[in-house]
């Protein structure tokens, strides 16, 4: 069912379309986070943050976007930080390690912990995922501080929290600017398509396919998939169809 599903998402049945497999090159976070700044974003016209498209240089440092304001975070806004844009928390919990902790997840005082840094130690399944580069894109840190693991959606009638930067947060929904929507859309329905324990929500399926449509894939969206290719060899069916490589 889950490679039916995935080539249905791709929107027609194509030969040669197989199920990928997801990230099983690299299971760092810390190393796919070298990899975005040392080989991915080494372009001044790829160097653009996903949500506000603000720009920033090969030491990570961002050039805030003229109106971009922020009332929290303050000092996570100087620098890019890696977006899981399918949120950690939302295929983590599916780990019972996150959920319940685990034997071996105990501090040097003996306390016991769970949630991400229980499930990195434990789960090599899920280090794959949390690094996967083709989920992690560049984001103002304040901004990522501010989505946290929240689904994305439309939110009629509010107001940006970030001032030219149209990114809506309301009762733990977001609703992000338009530029962003088609990459969005891509990487929800290959992380669906690629990872048997991660499933889209009815609801979450329907608007990602929809955004999907709405805002094709861009060459600089392209060129980054590629990239990601050469480095994790890892195939993303989702993008590859609609870049035609």
């Amino acid at each position: 069912m889950k490679k039916i599903r995935a080539l249905l998402v791709v929107g027609c049945l194509i030969p040669g379309i197989t199920m990928a497999a997801g990230n099983m090159t690299n299971d760092s976070f810390s190393k796919a986070k070298r990899w975005m700044q040392q080989k991915i974003y080494v372009d001044s016209n790829l160097r653009k943050t996903i949500y506000c498209g603000a720009s920033f240089d090969t030491n990570k440092r961002i050039t805030l976007p003229d109106g971009f304001t922020t009332t929290k975070y303050l000092k996570r806004q100087y620098k890019w930080e890696a977006e899981h844009v399918v949120a950690a928390e939302n295929f983590g919990r599916t780990f019972k390690a996150w959920r319940e902790g685990d034997p071996k997840c105990v501090n040097s005082k003996g306390k016991s912990f769970k949630g991400r840094n229980c499930a990195s130690k434990v789960s090599e399944e899920y280090r794959y995922m949390q690094a996967d580069l083709y989920n992690l894109f560049p984001a103002i840190g304040s901004v990522n501080a501010a989505r946290q693991n929240y689904n994305f959606t439309v939110l009629p009638g509010t107001k940006s929290l970030f001032g030219s930067c149209d990114m809506h947060i309301q009762n733990h929904k977001v609703q992000p600017p338009e530029a962003a929507r088609g990459r969005i859309a891509r990487t929800h329905l290959y992380f669906d398509a690629v990872y048997p324990r991660y499933t889209l929500s009815a609801a979450q399926r329907k608007l990602m396919i929809a955004w999907d449509k709405q805002y094709p894939v861009s060459s600089s969206e392209c060129e980054i998939g590629k990239r990601v290719k050469a480095i994790q060899h890892s195939s993303n069916p989702i993008l590859e169809a609609r870049c035609n490589y």
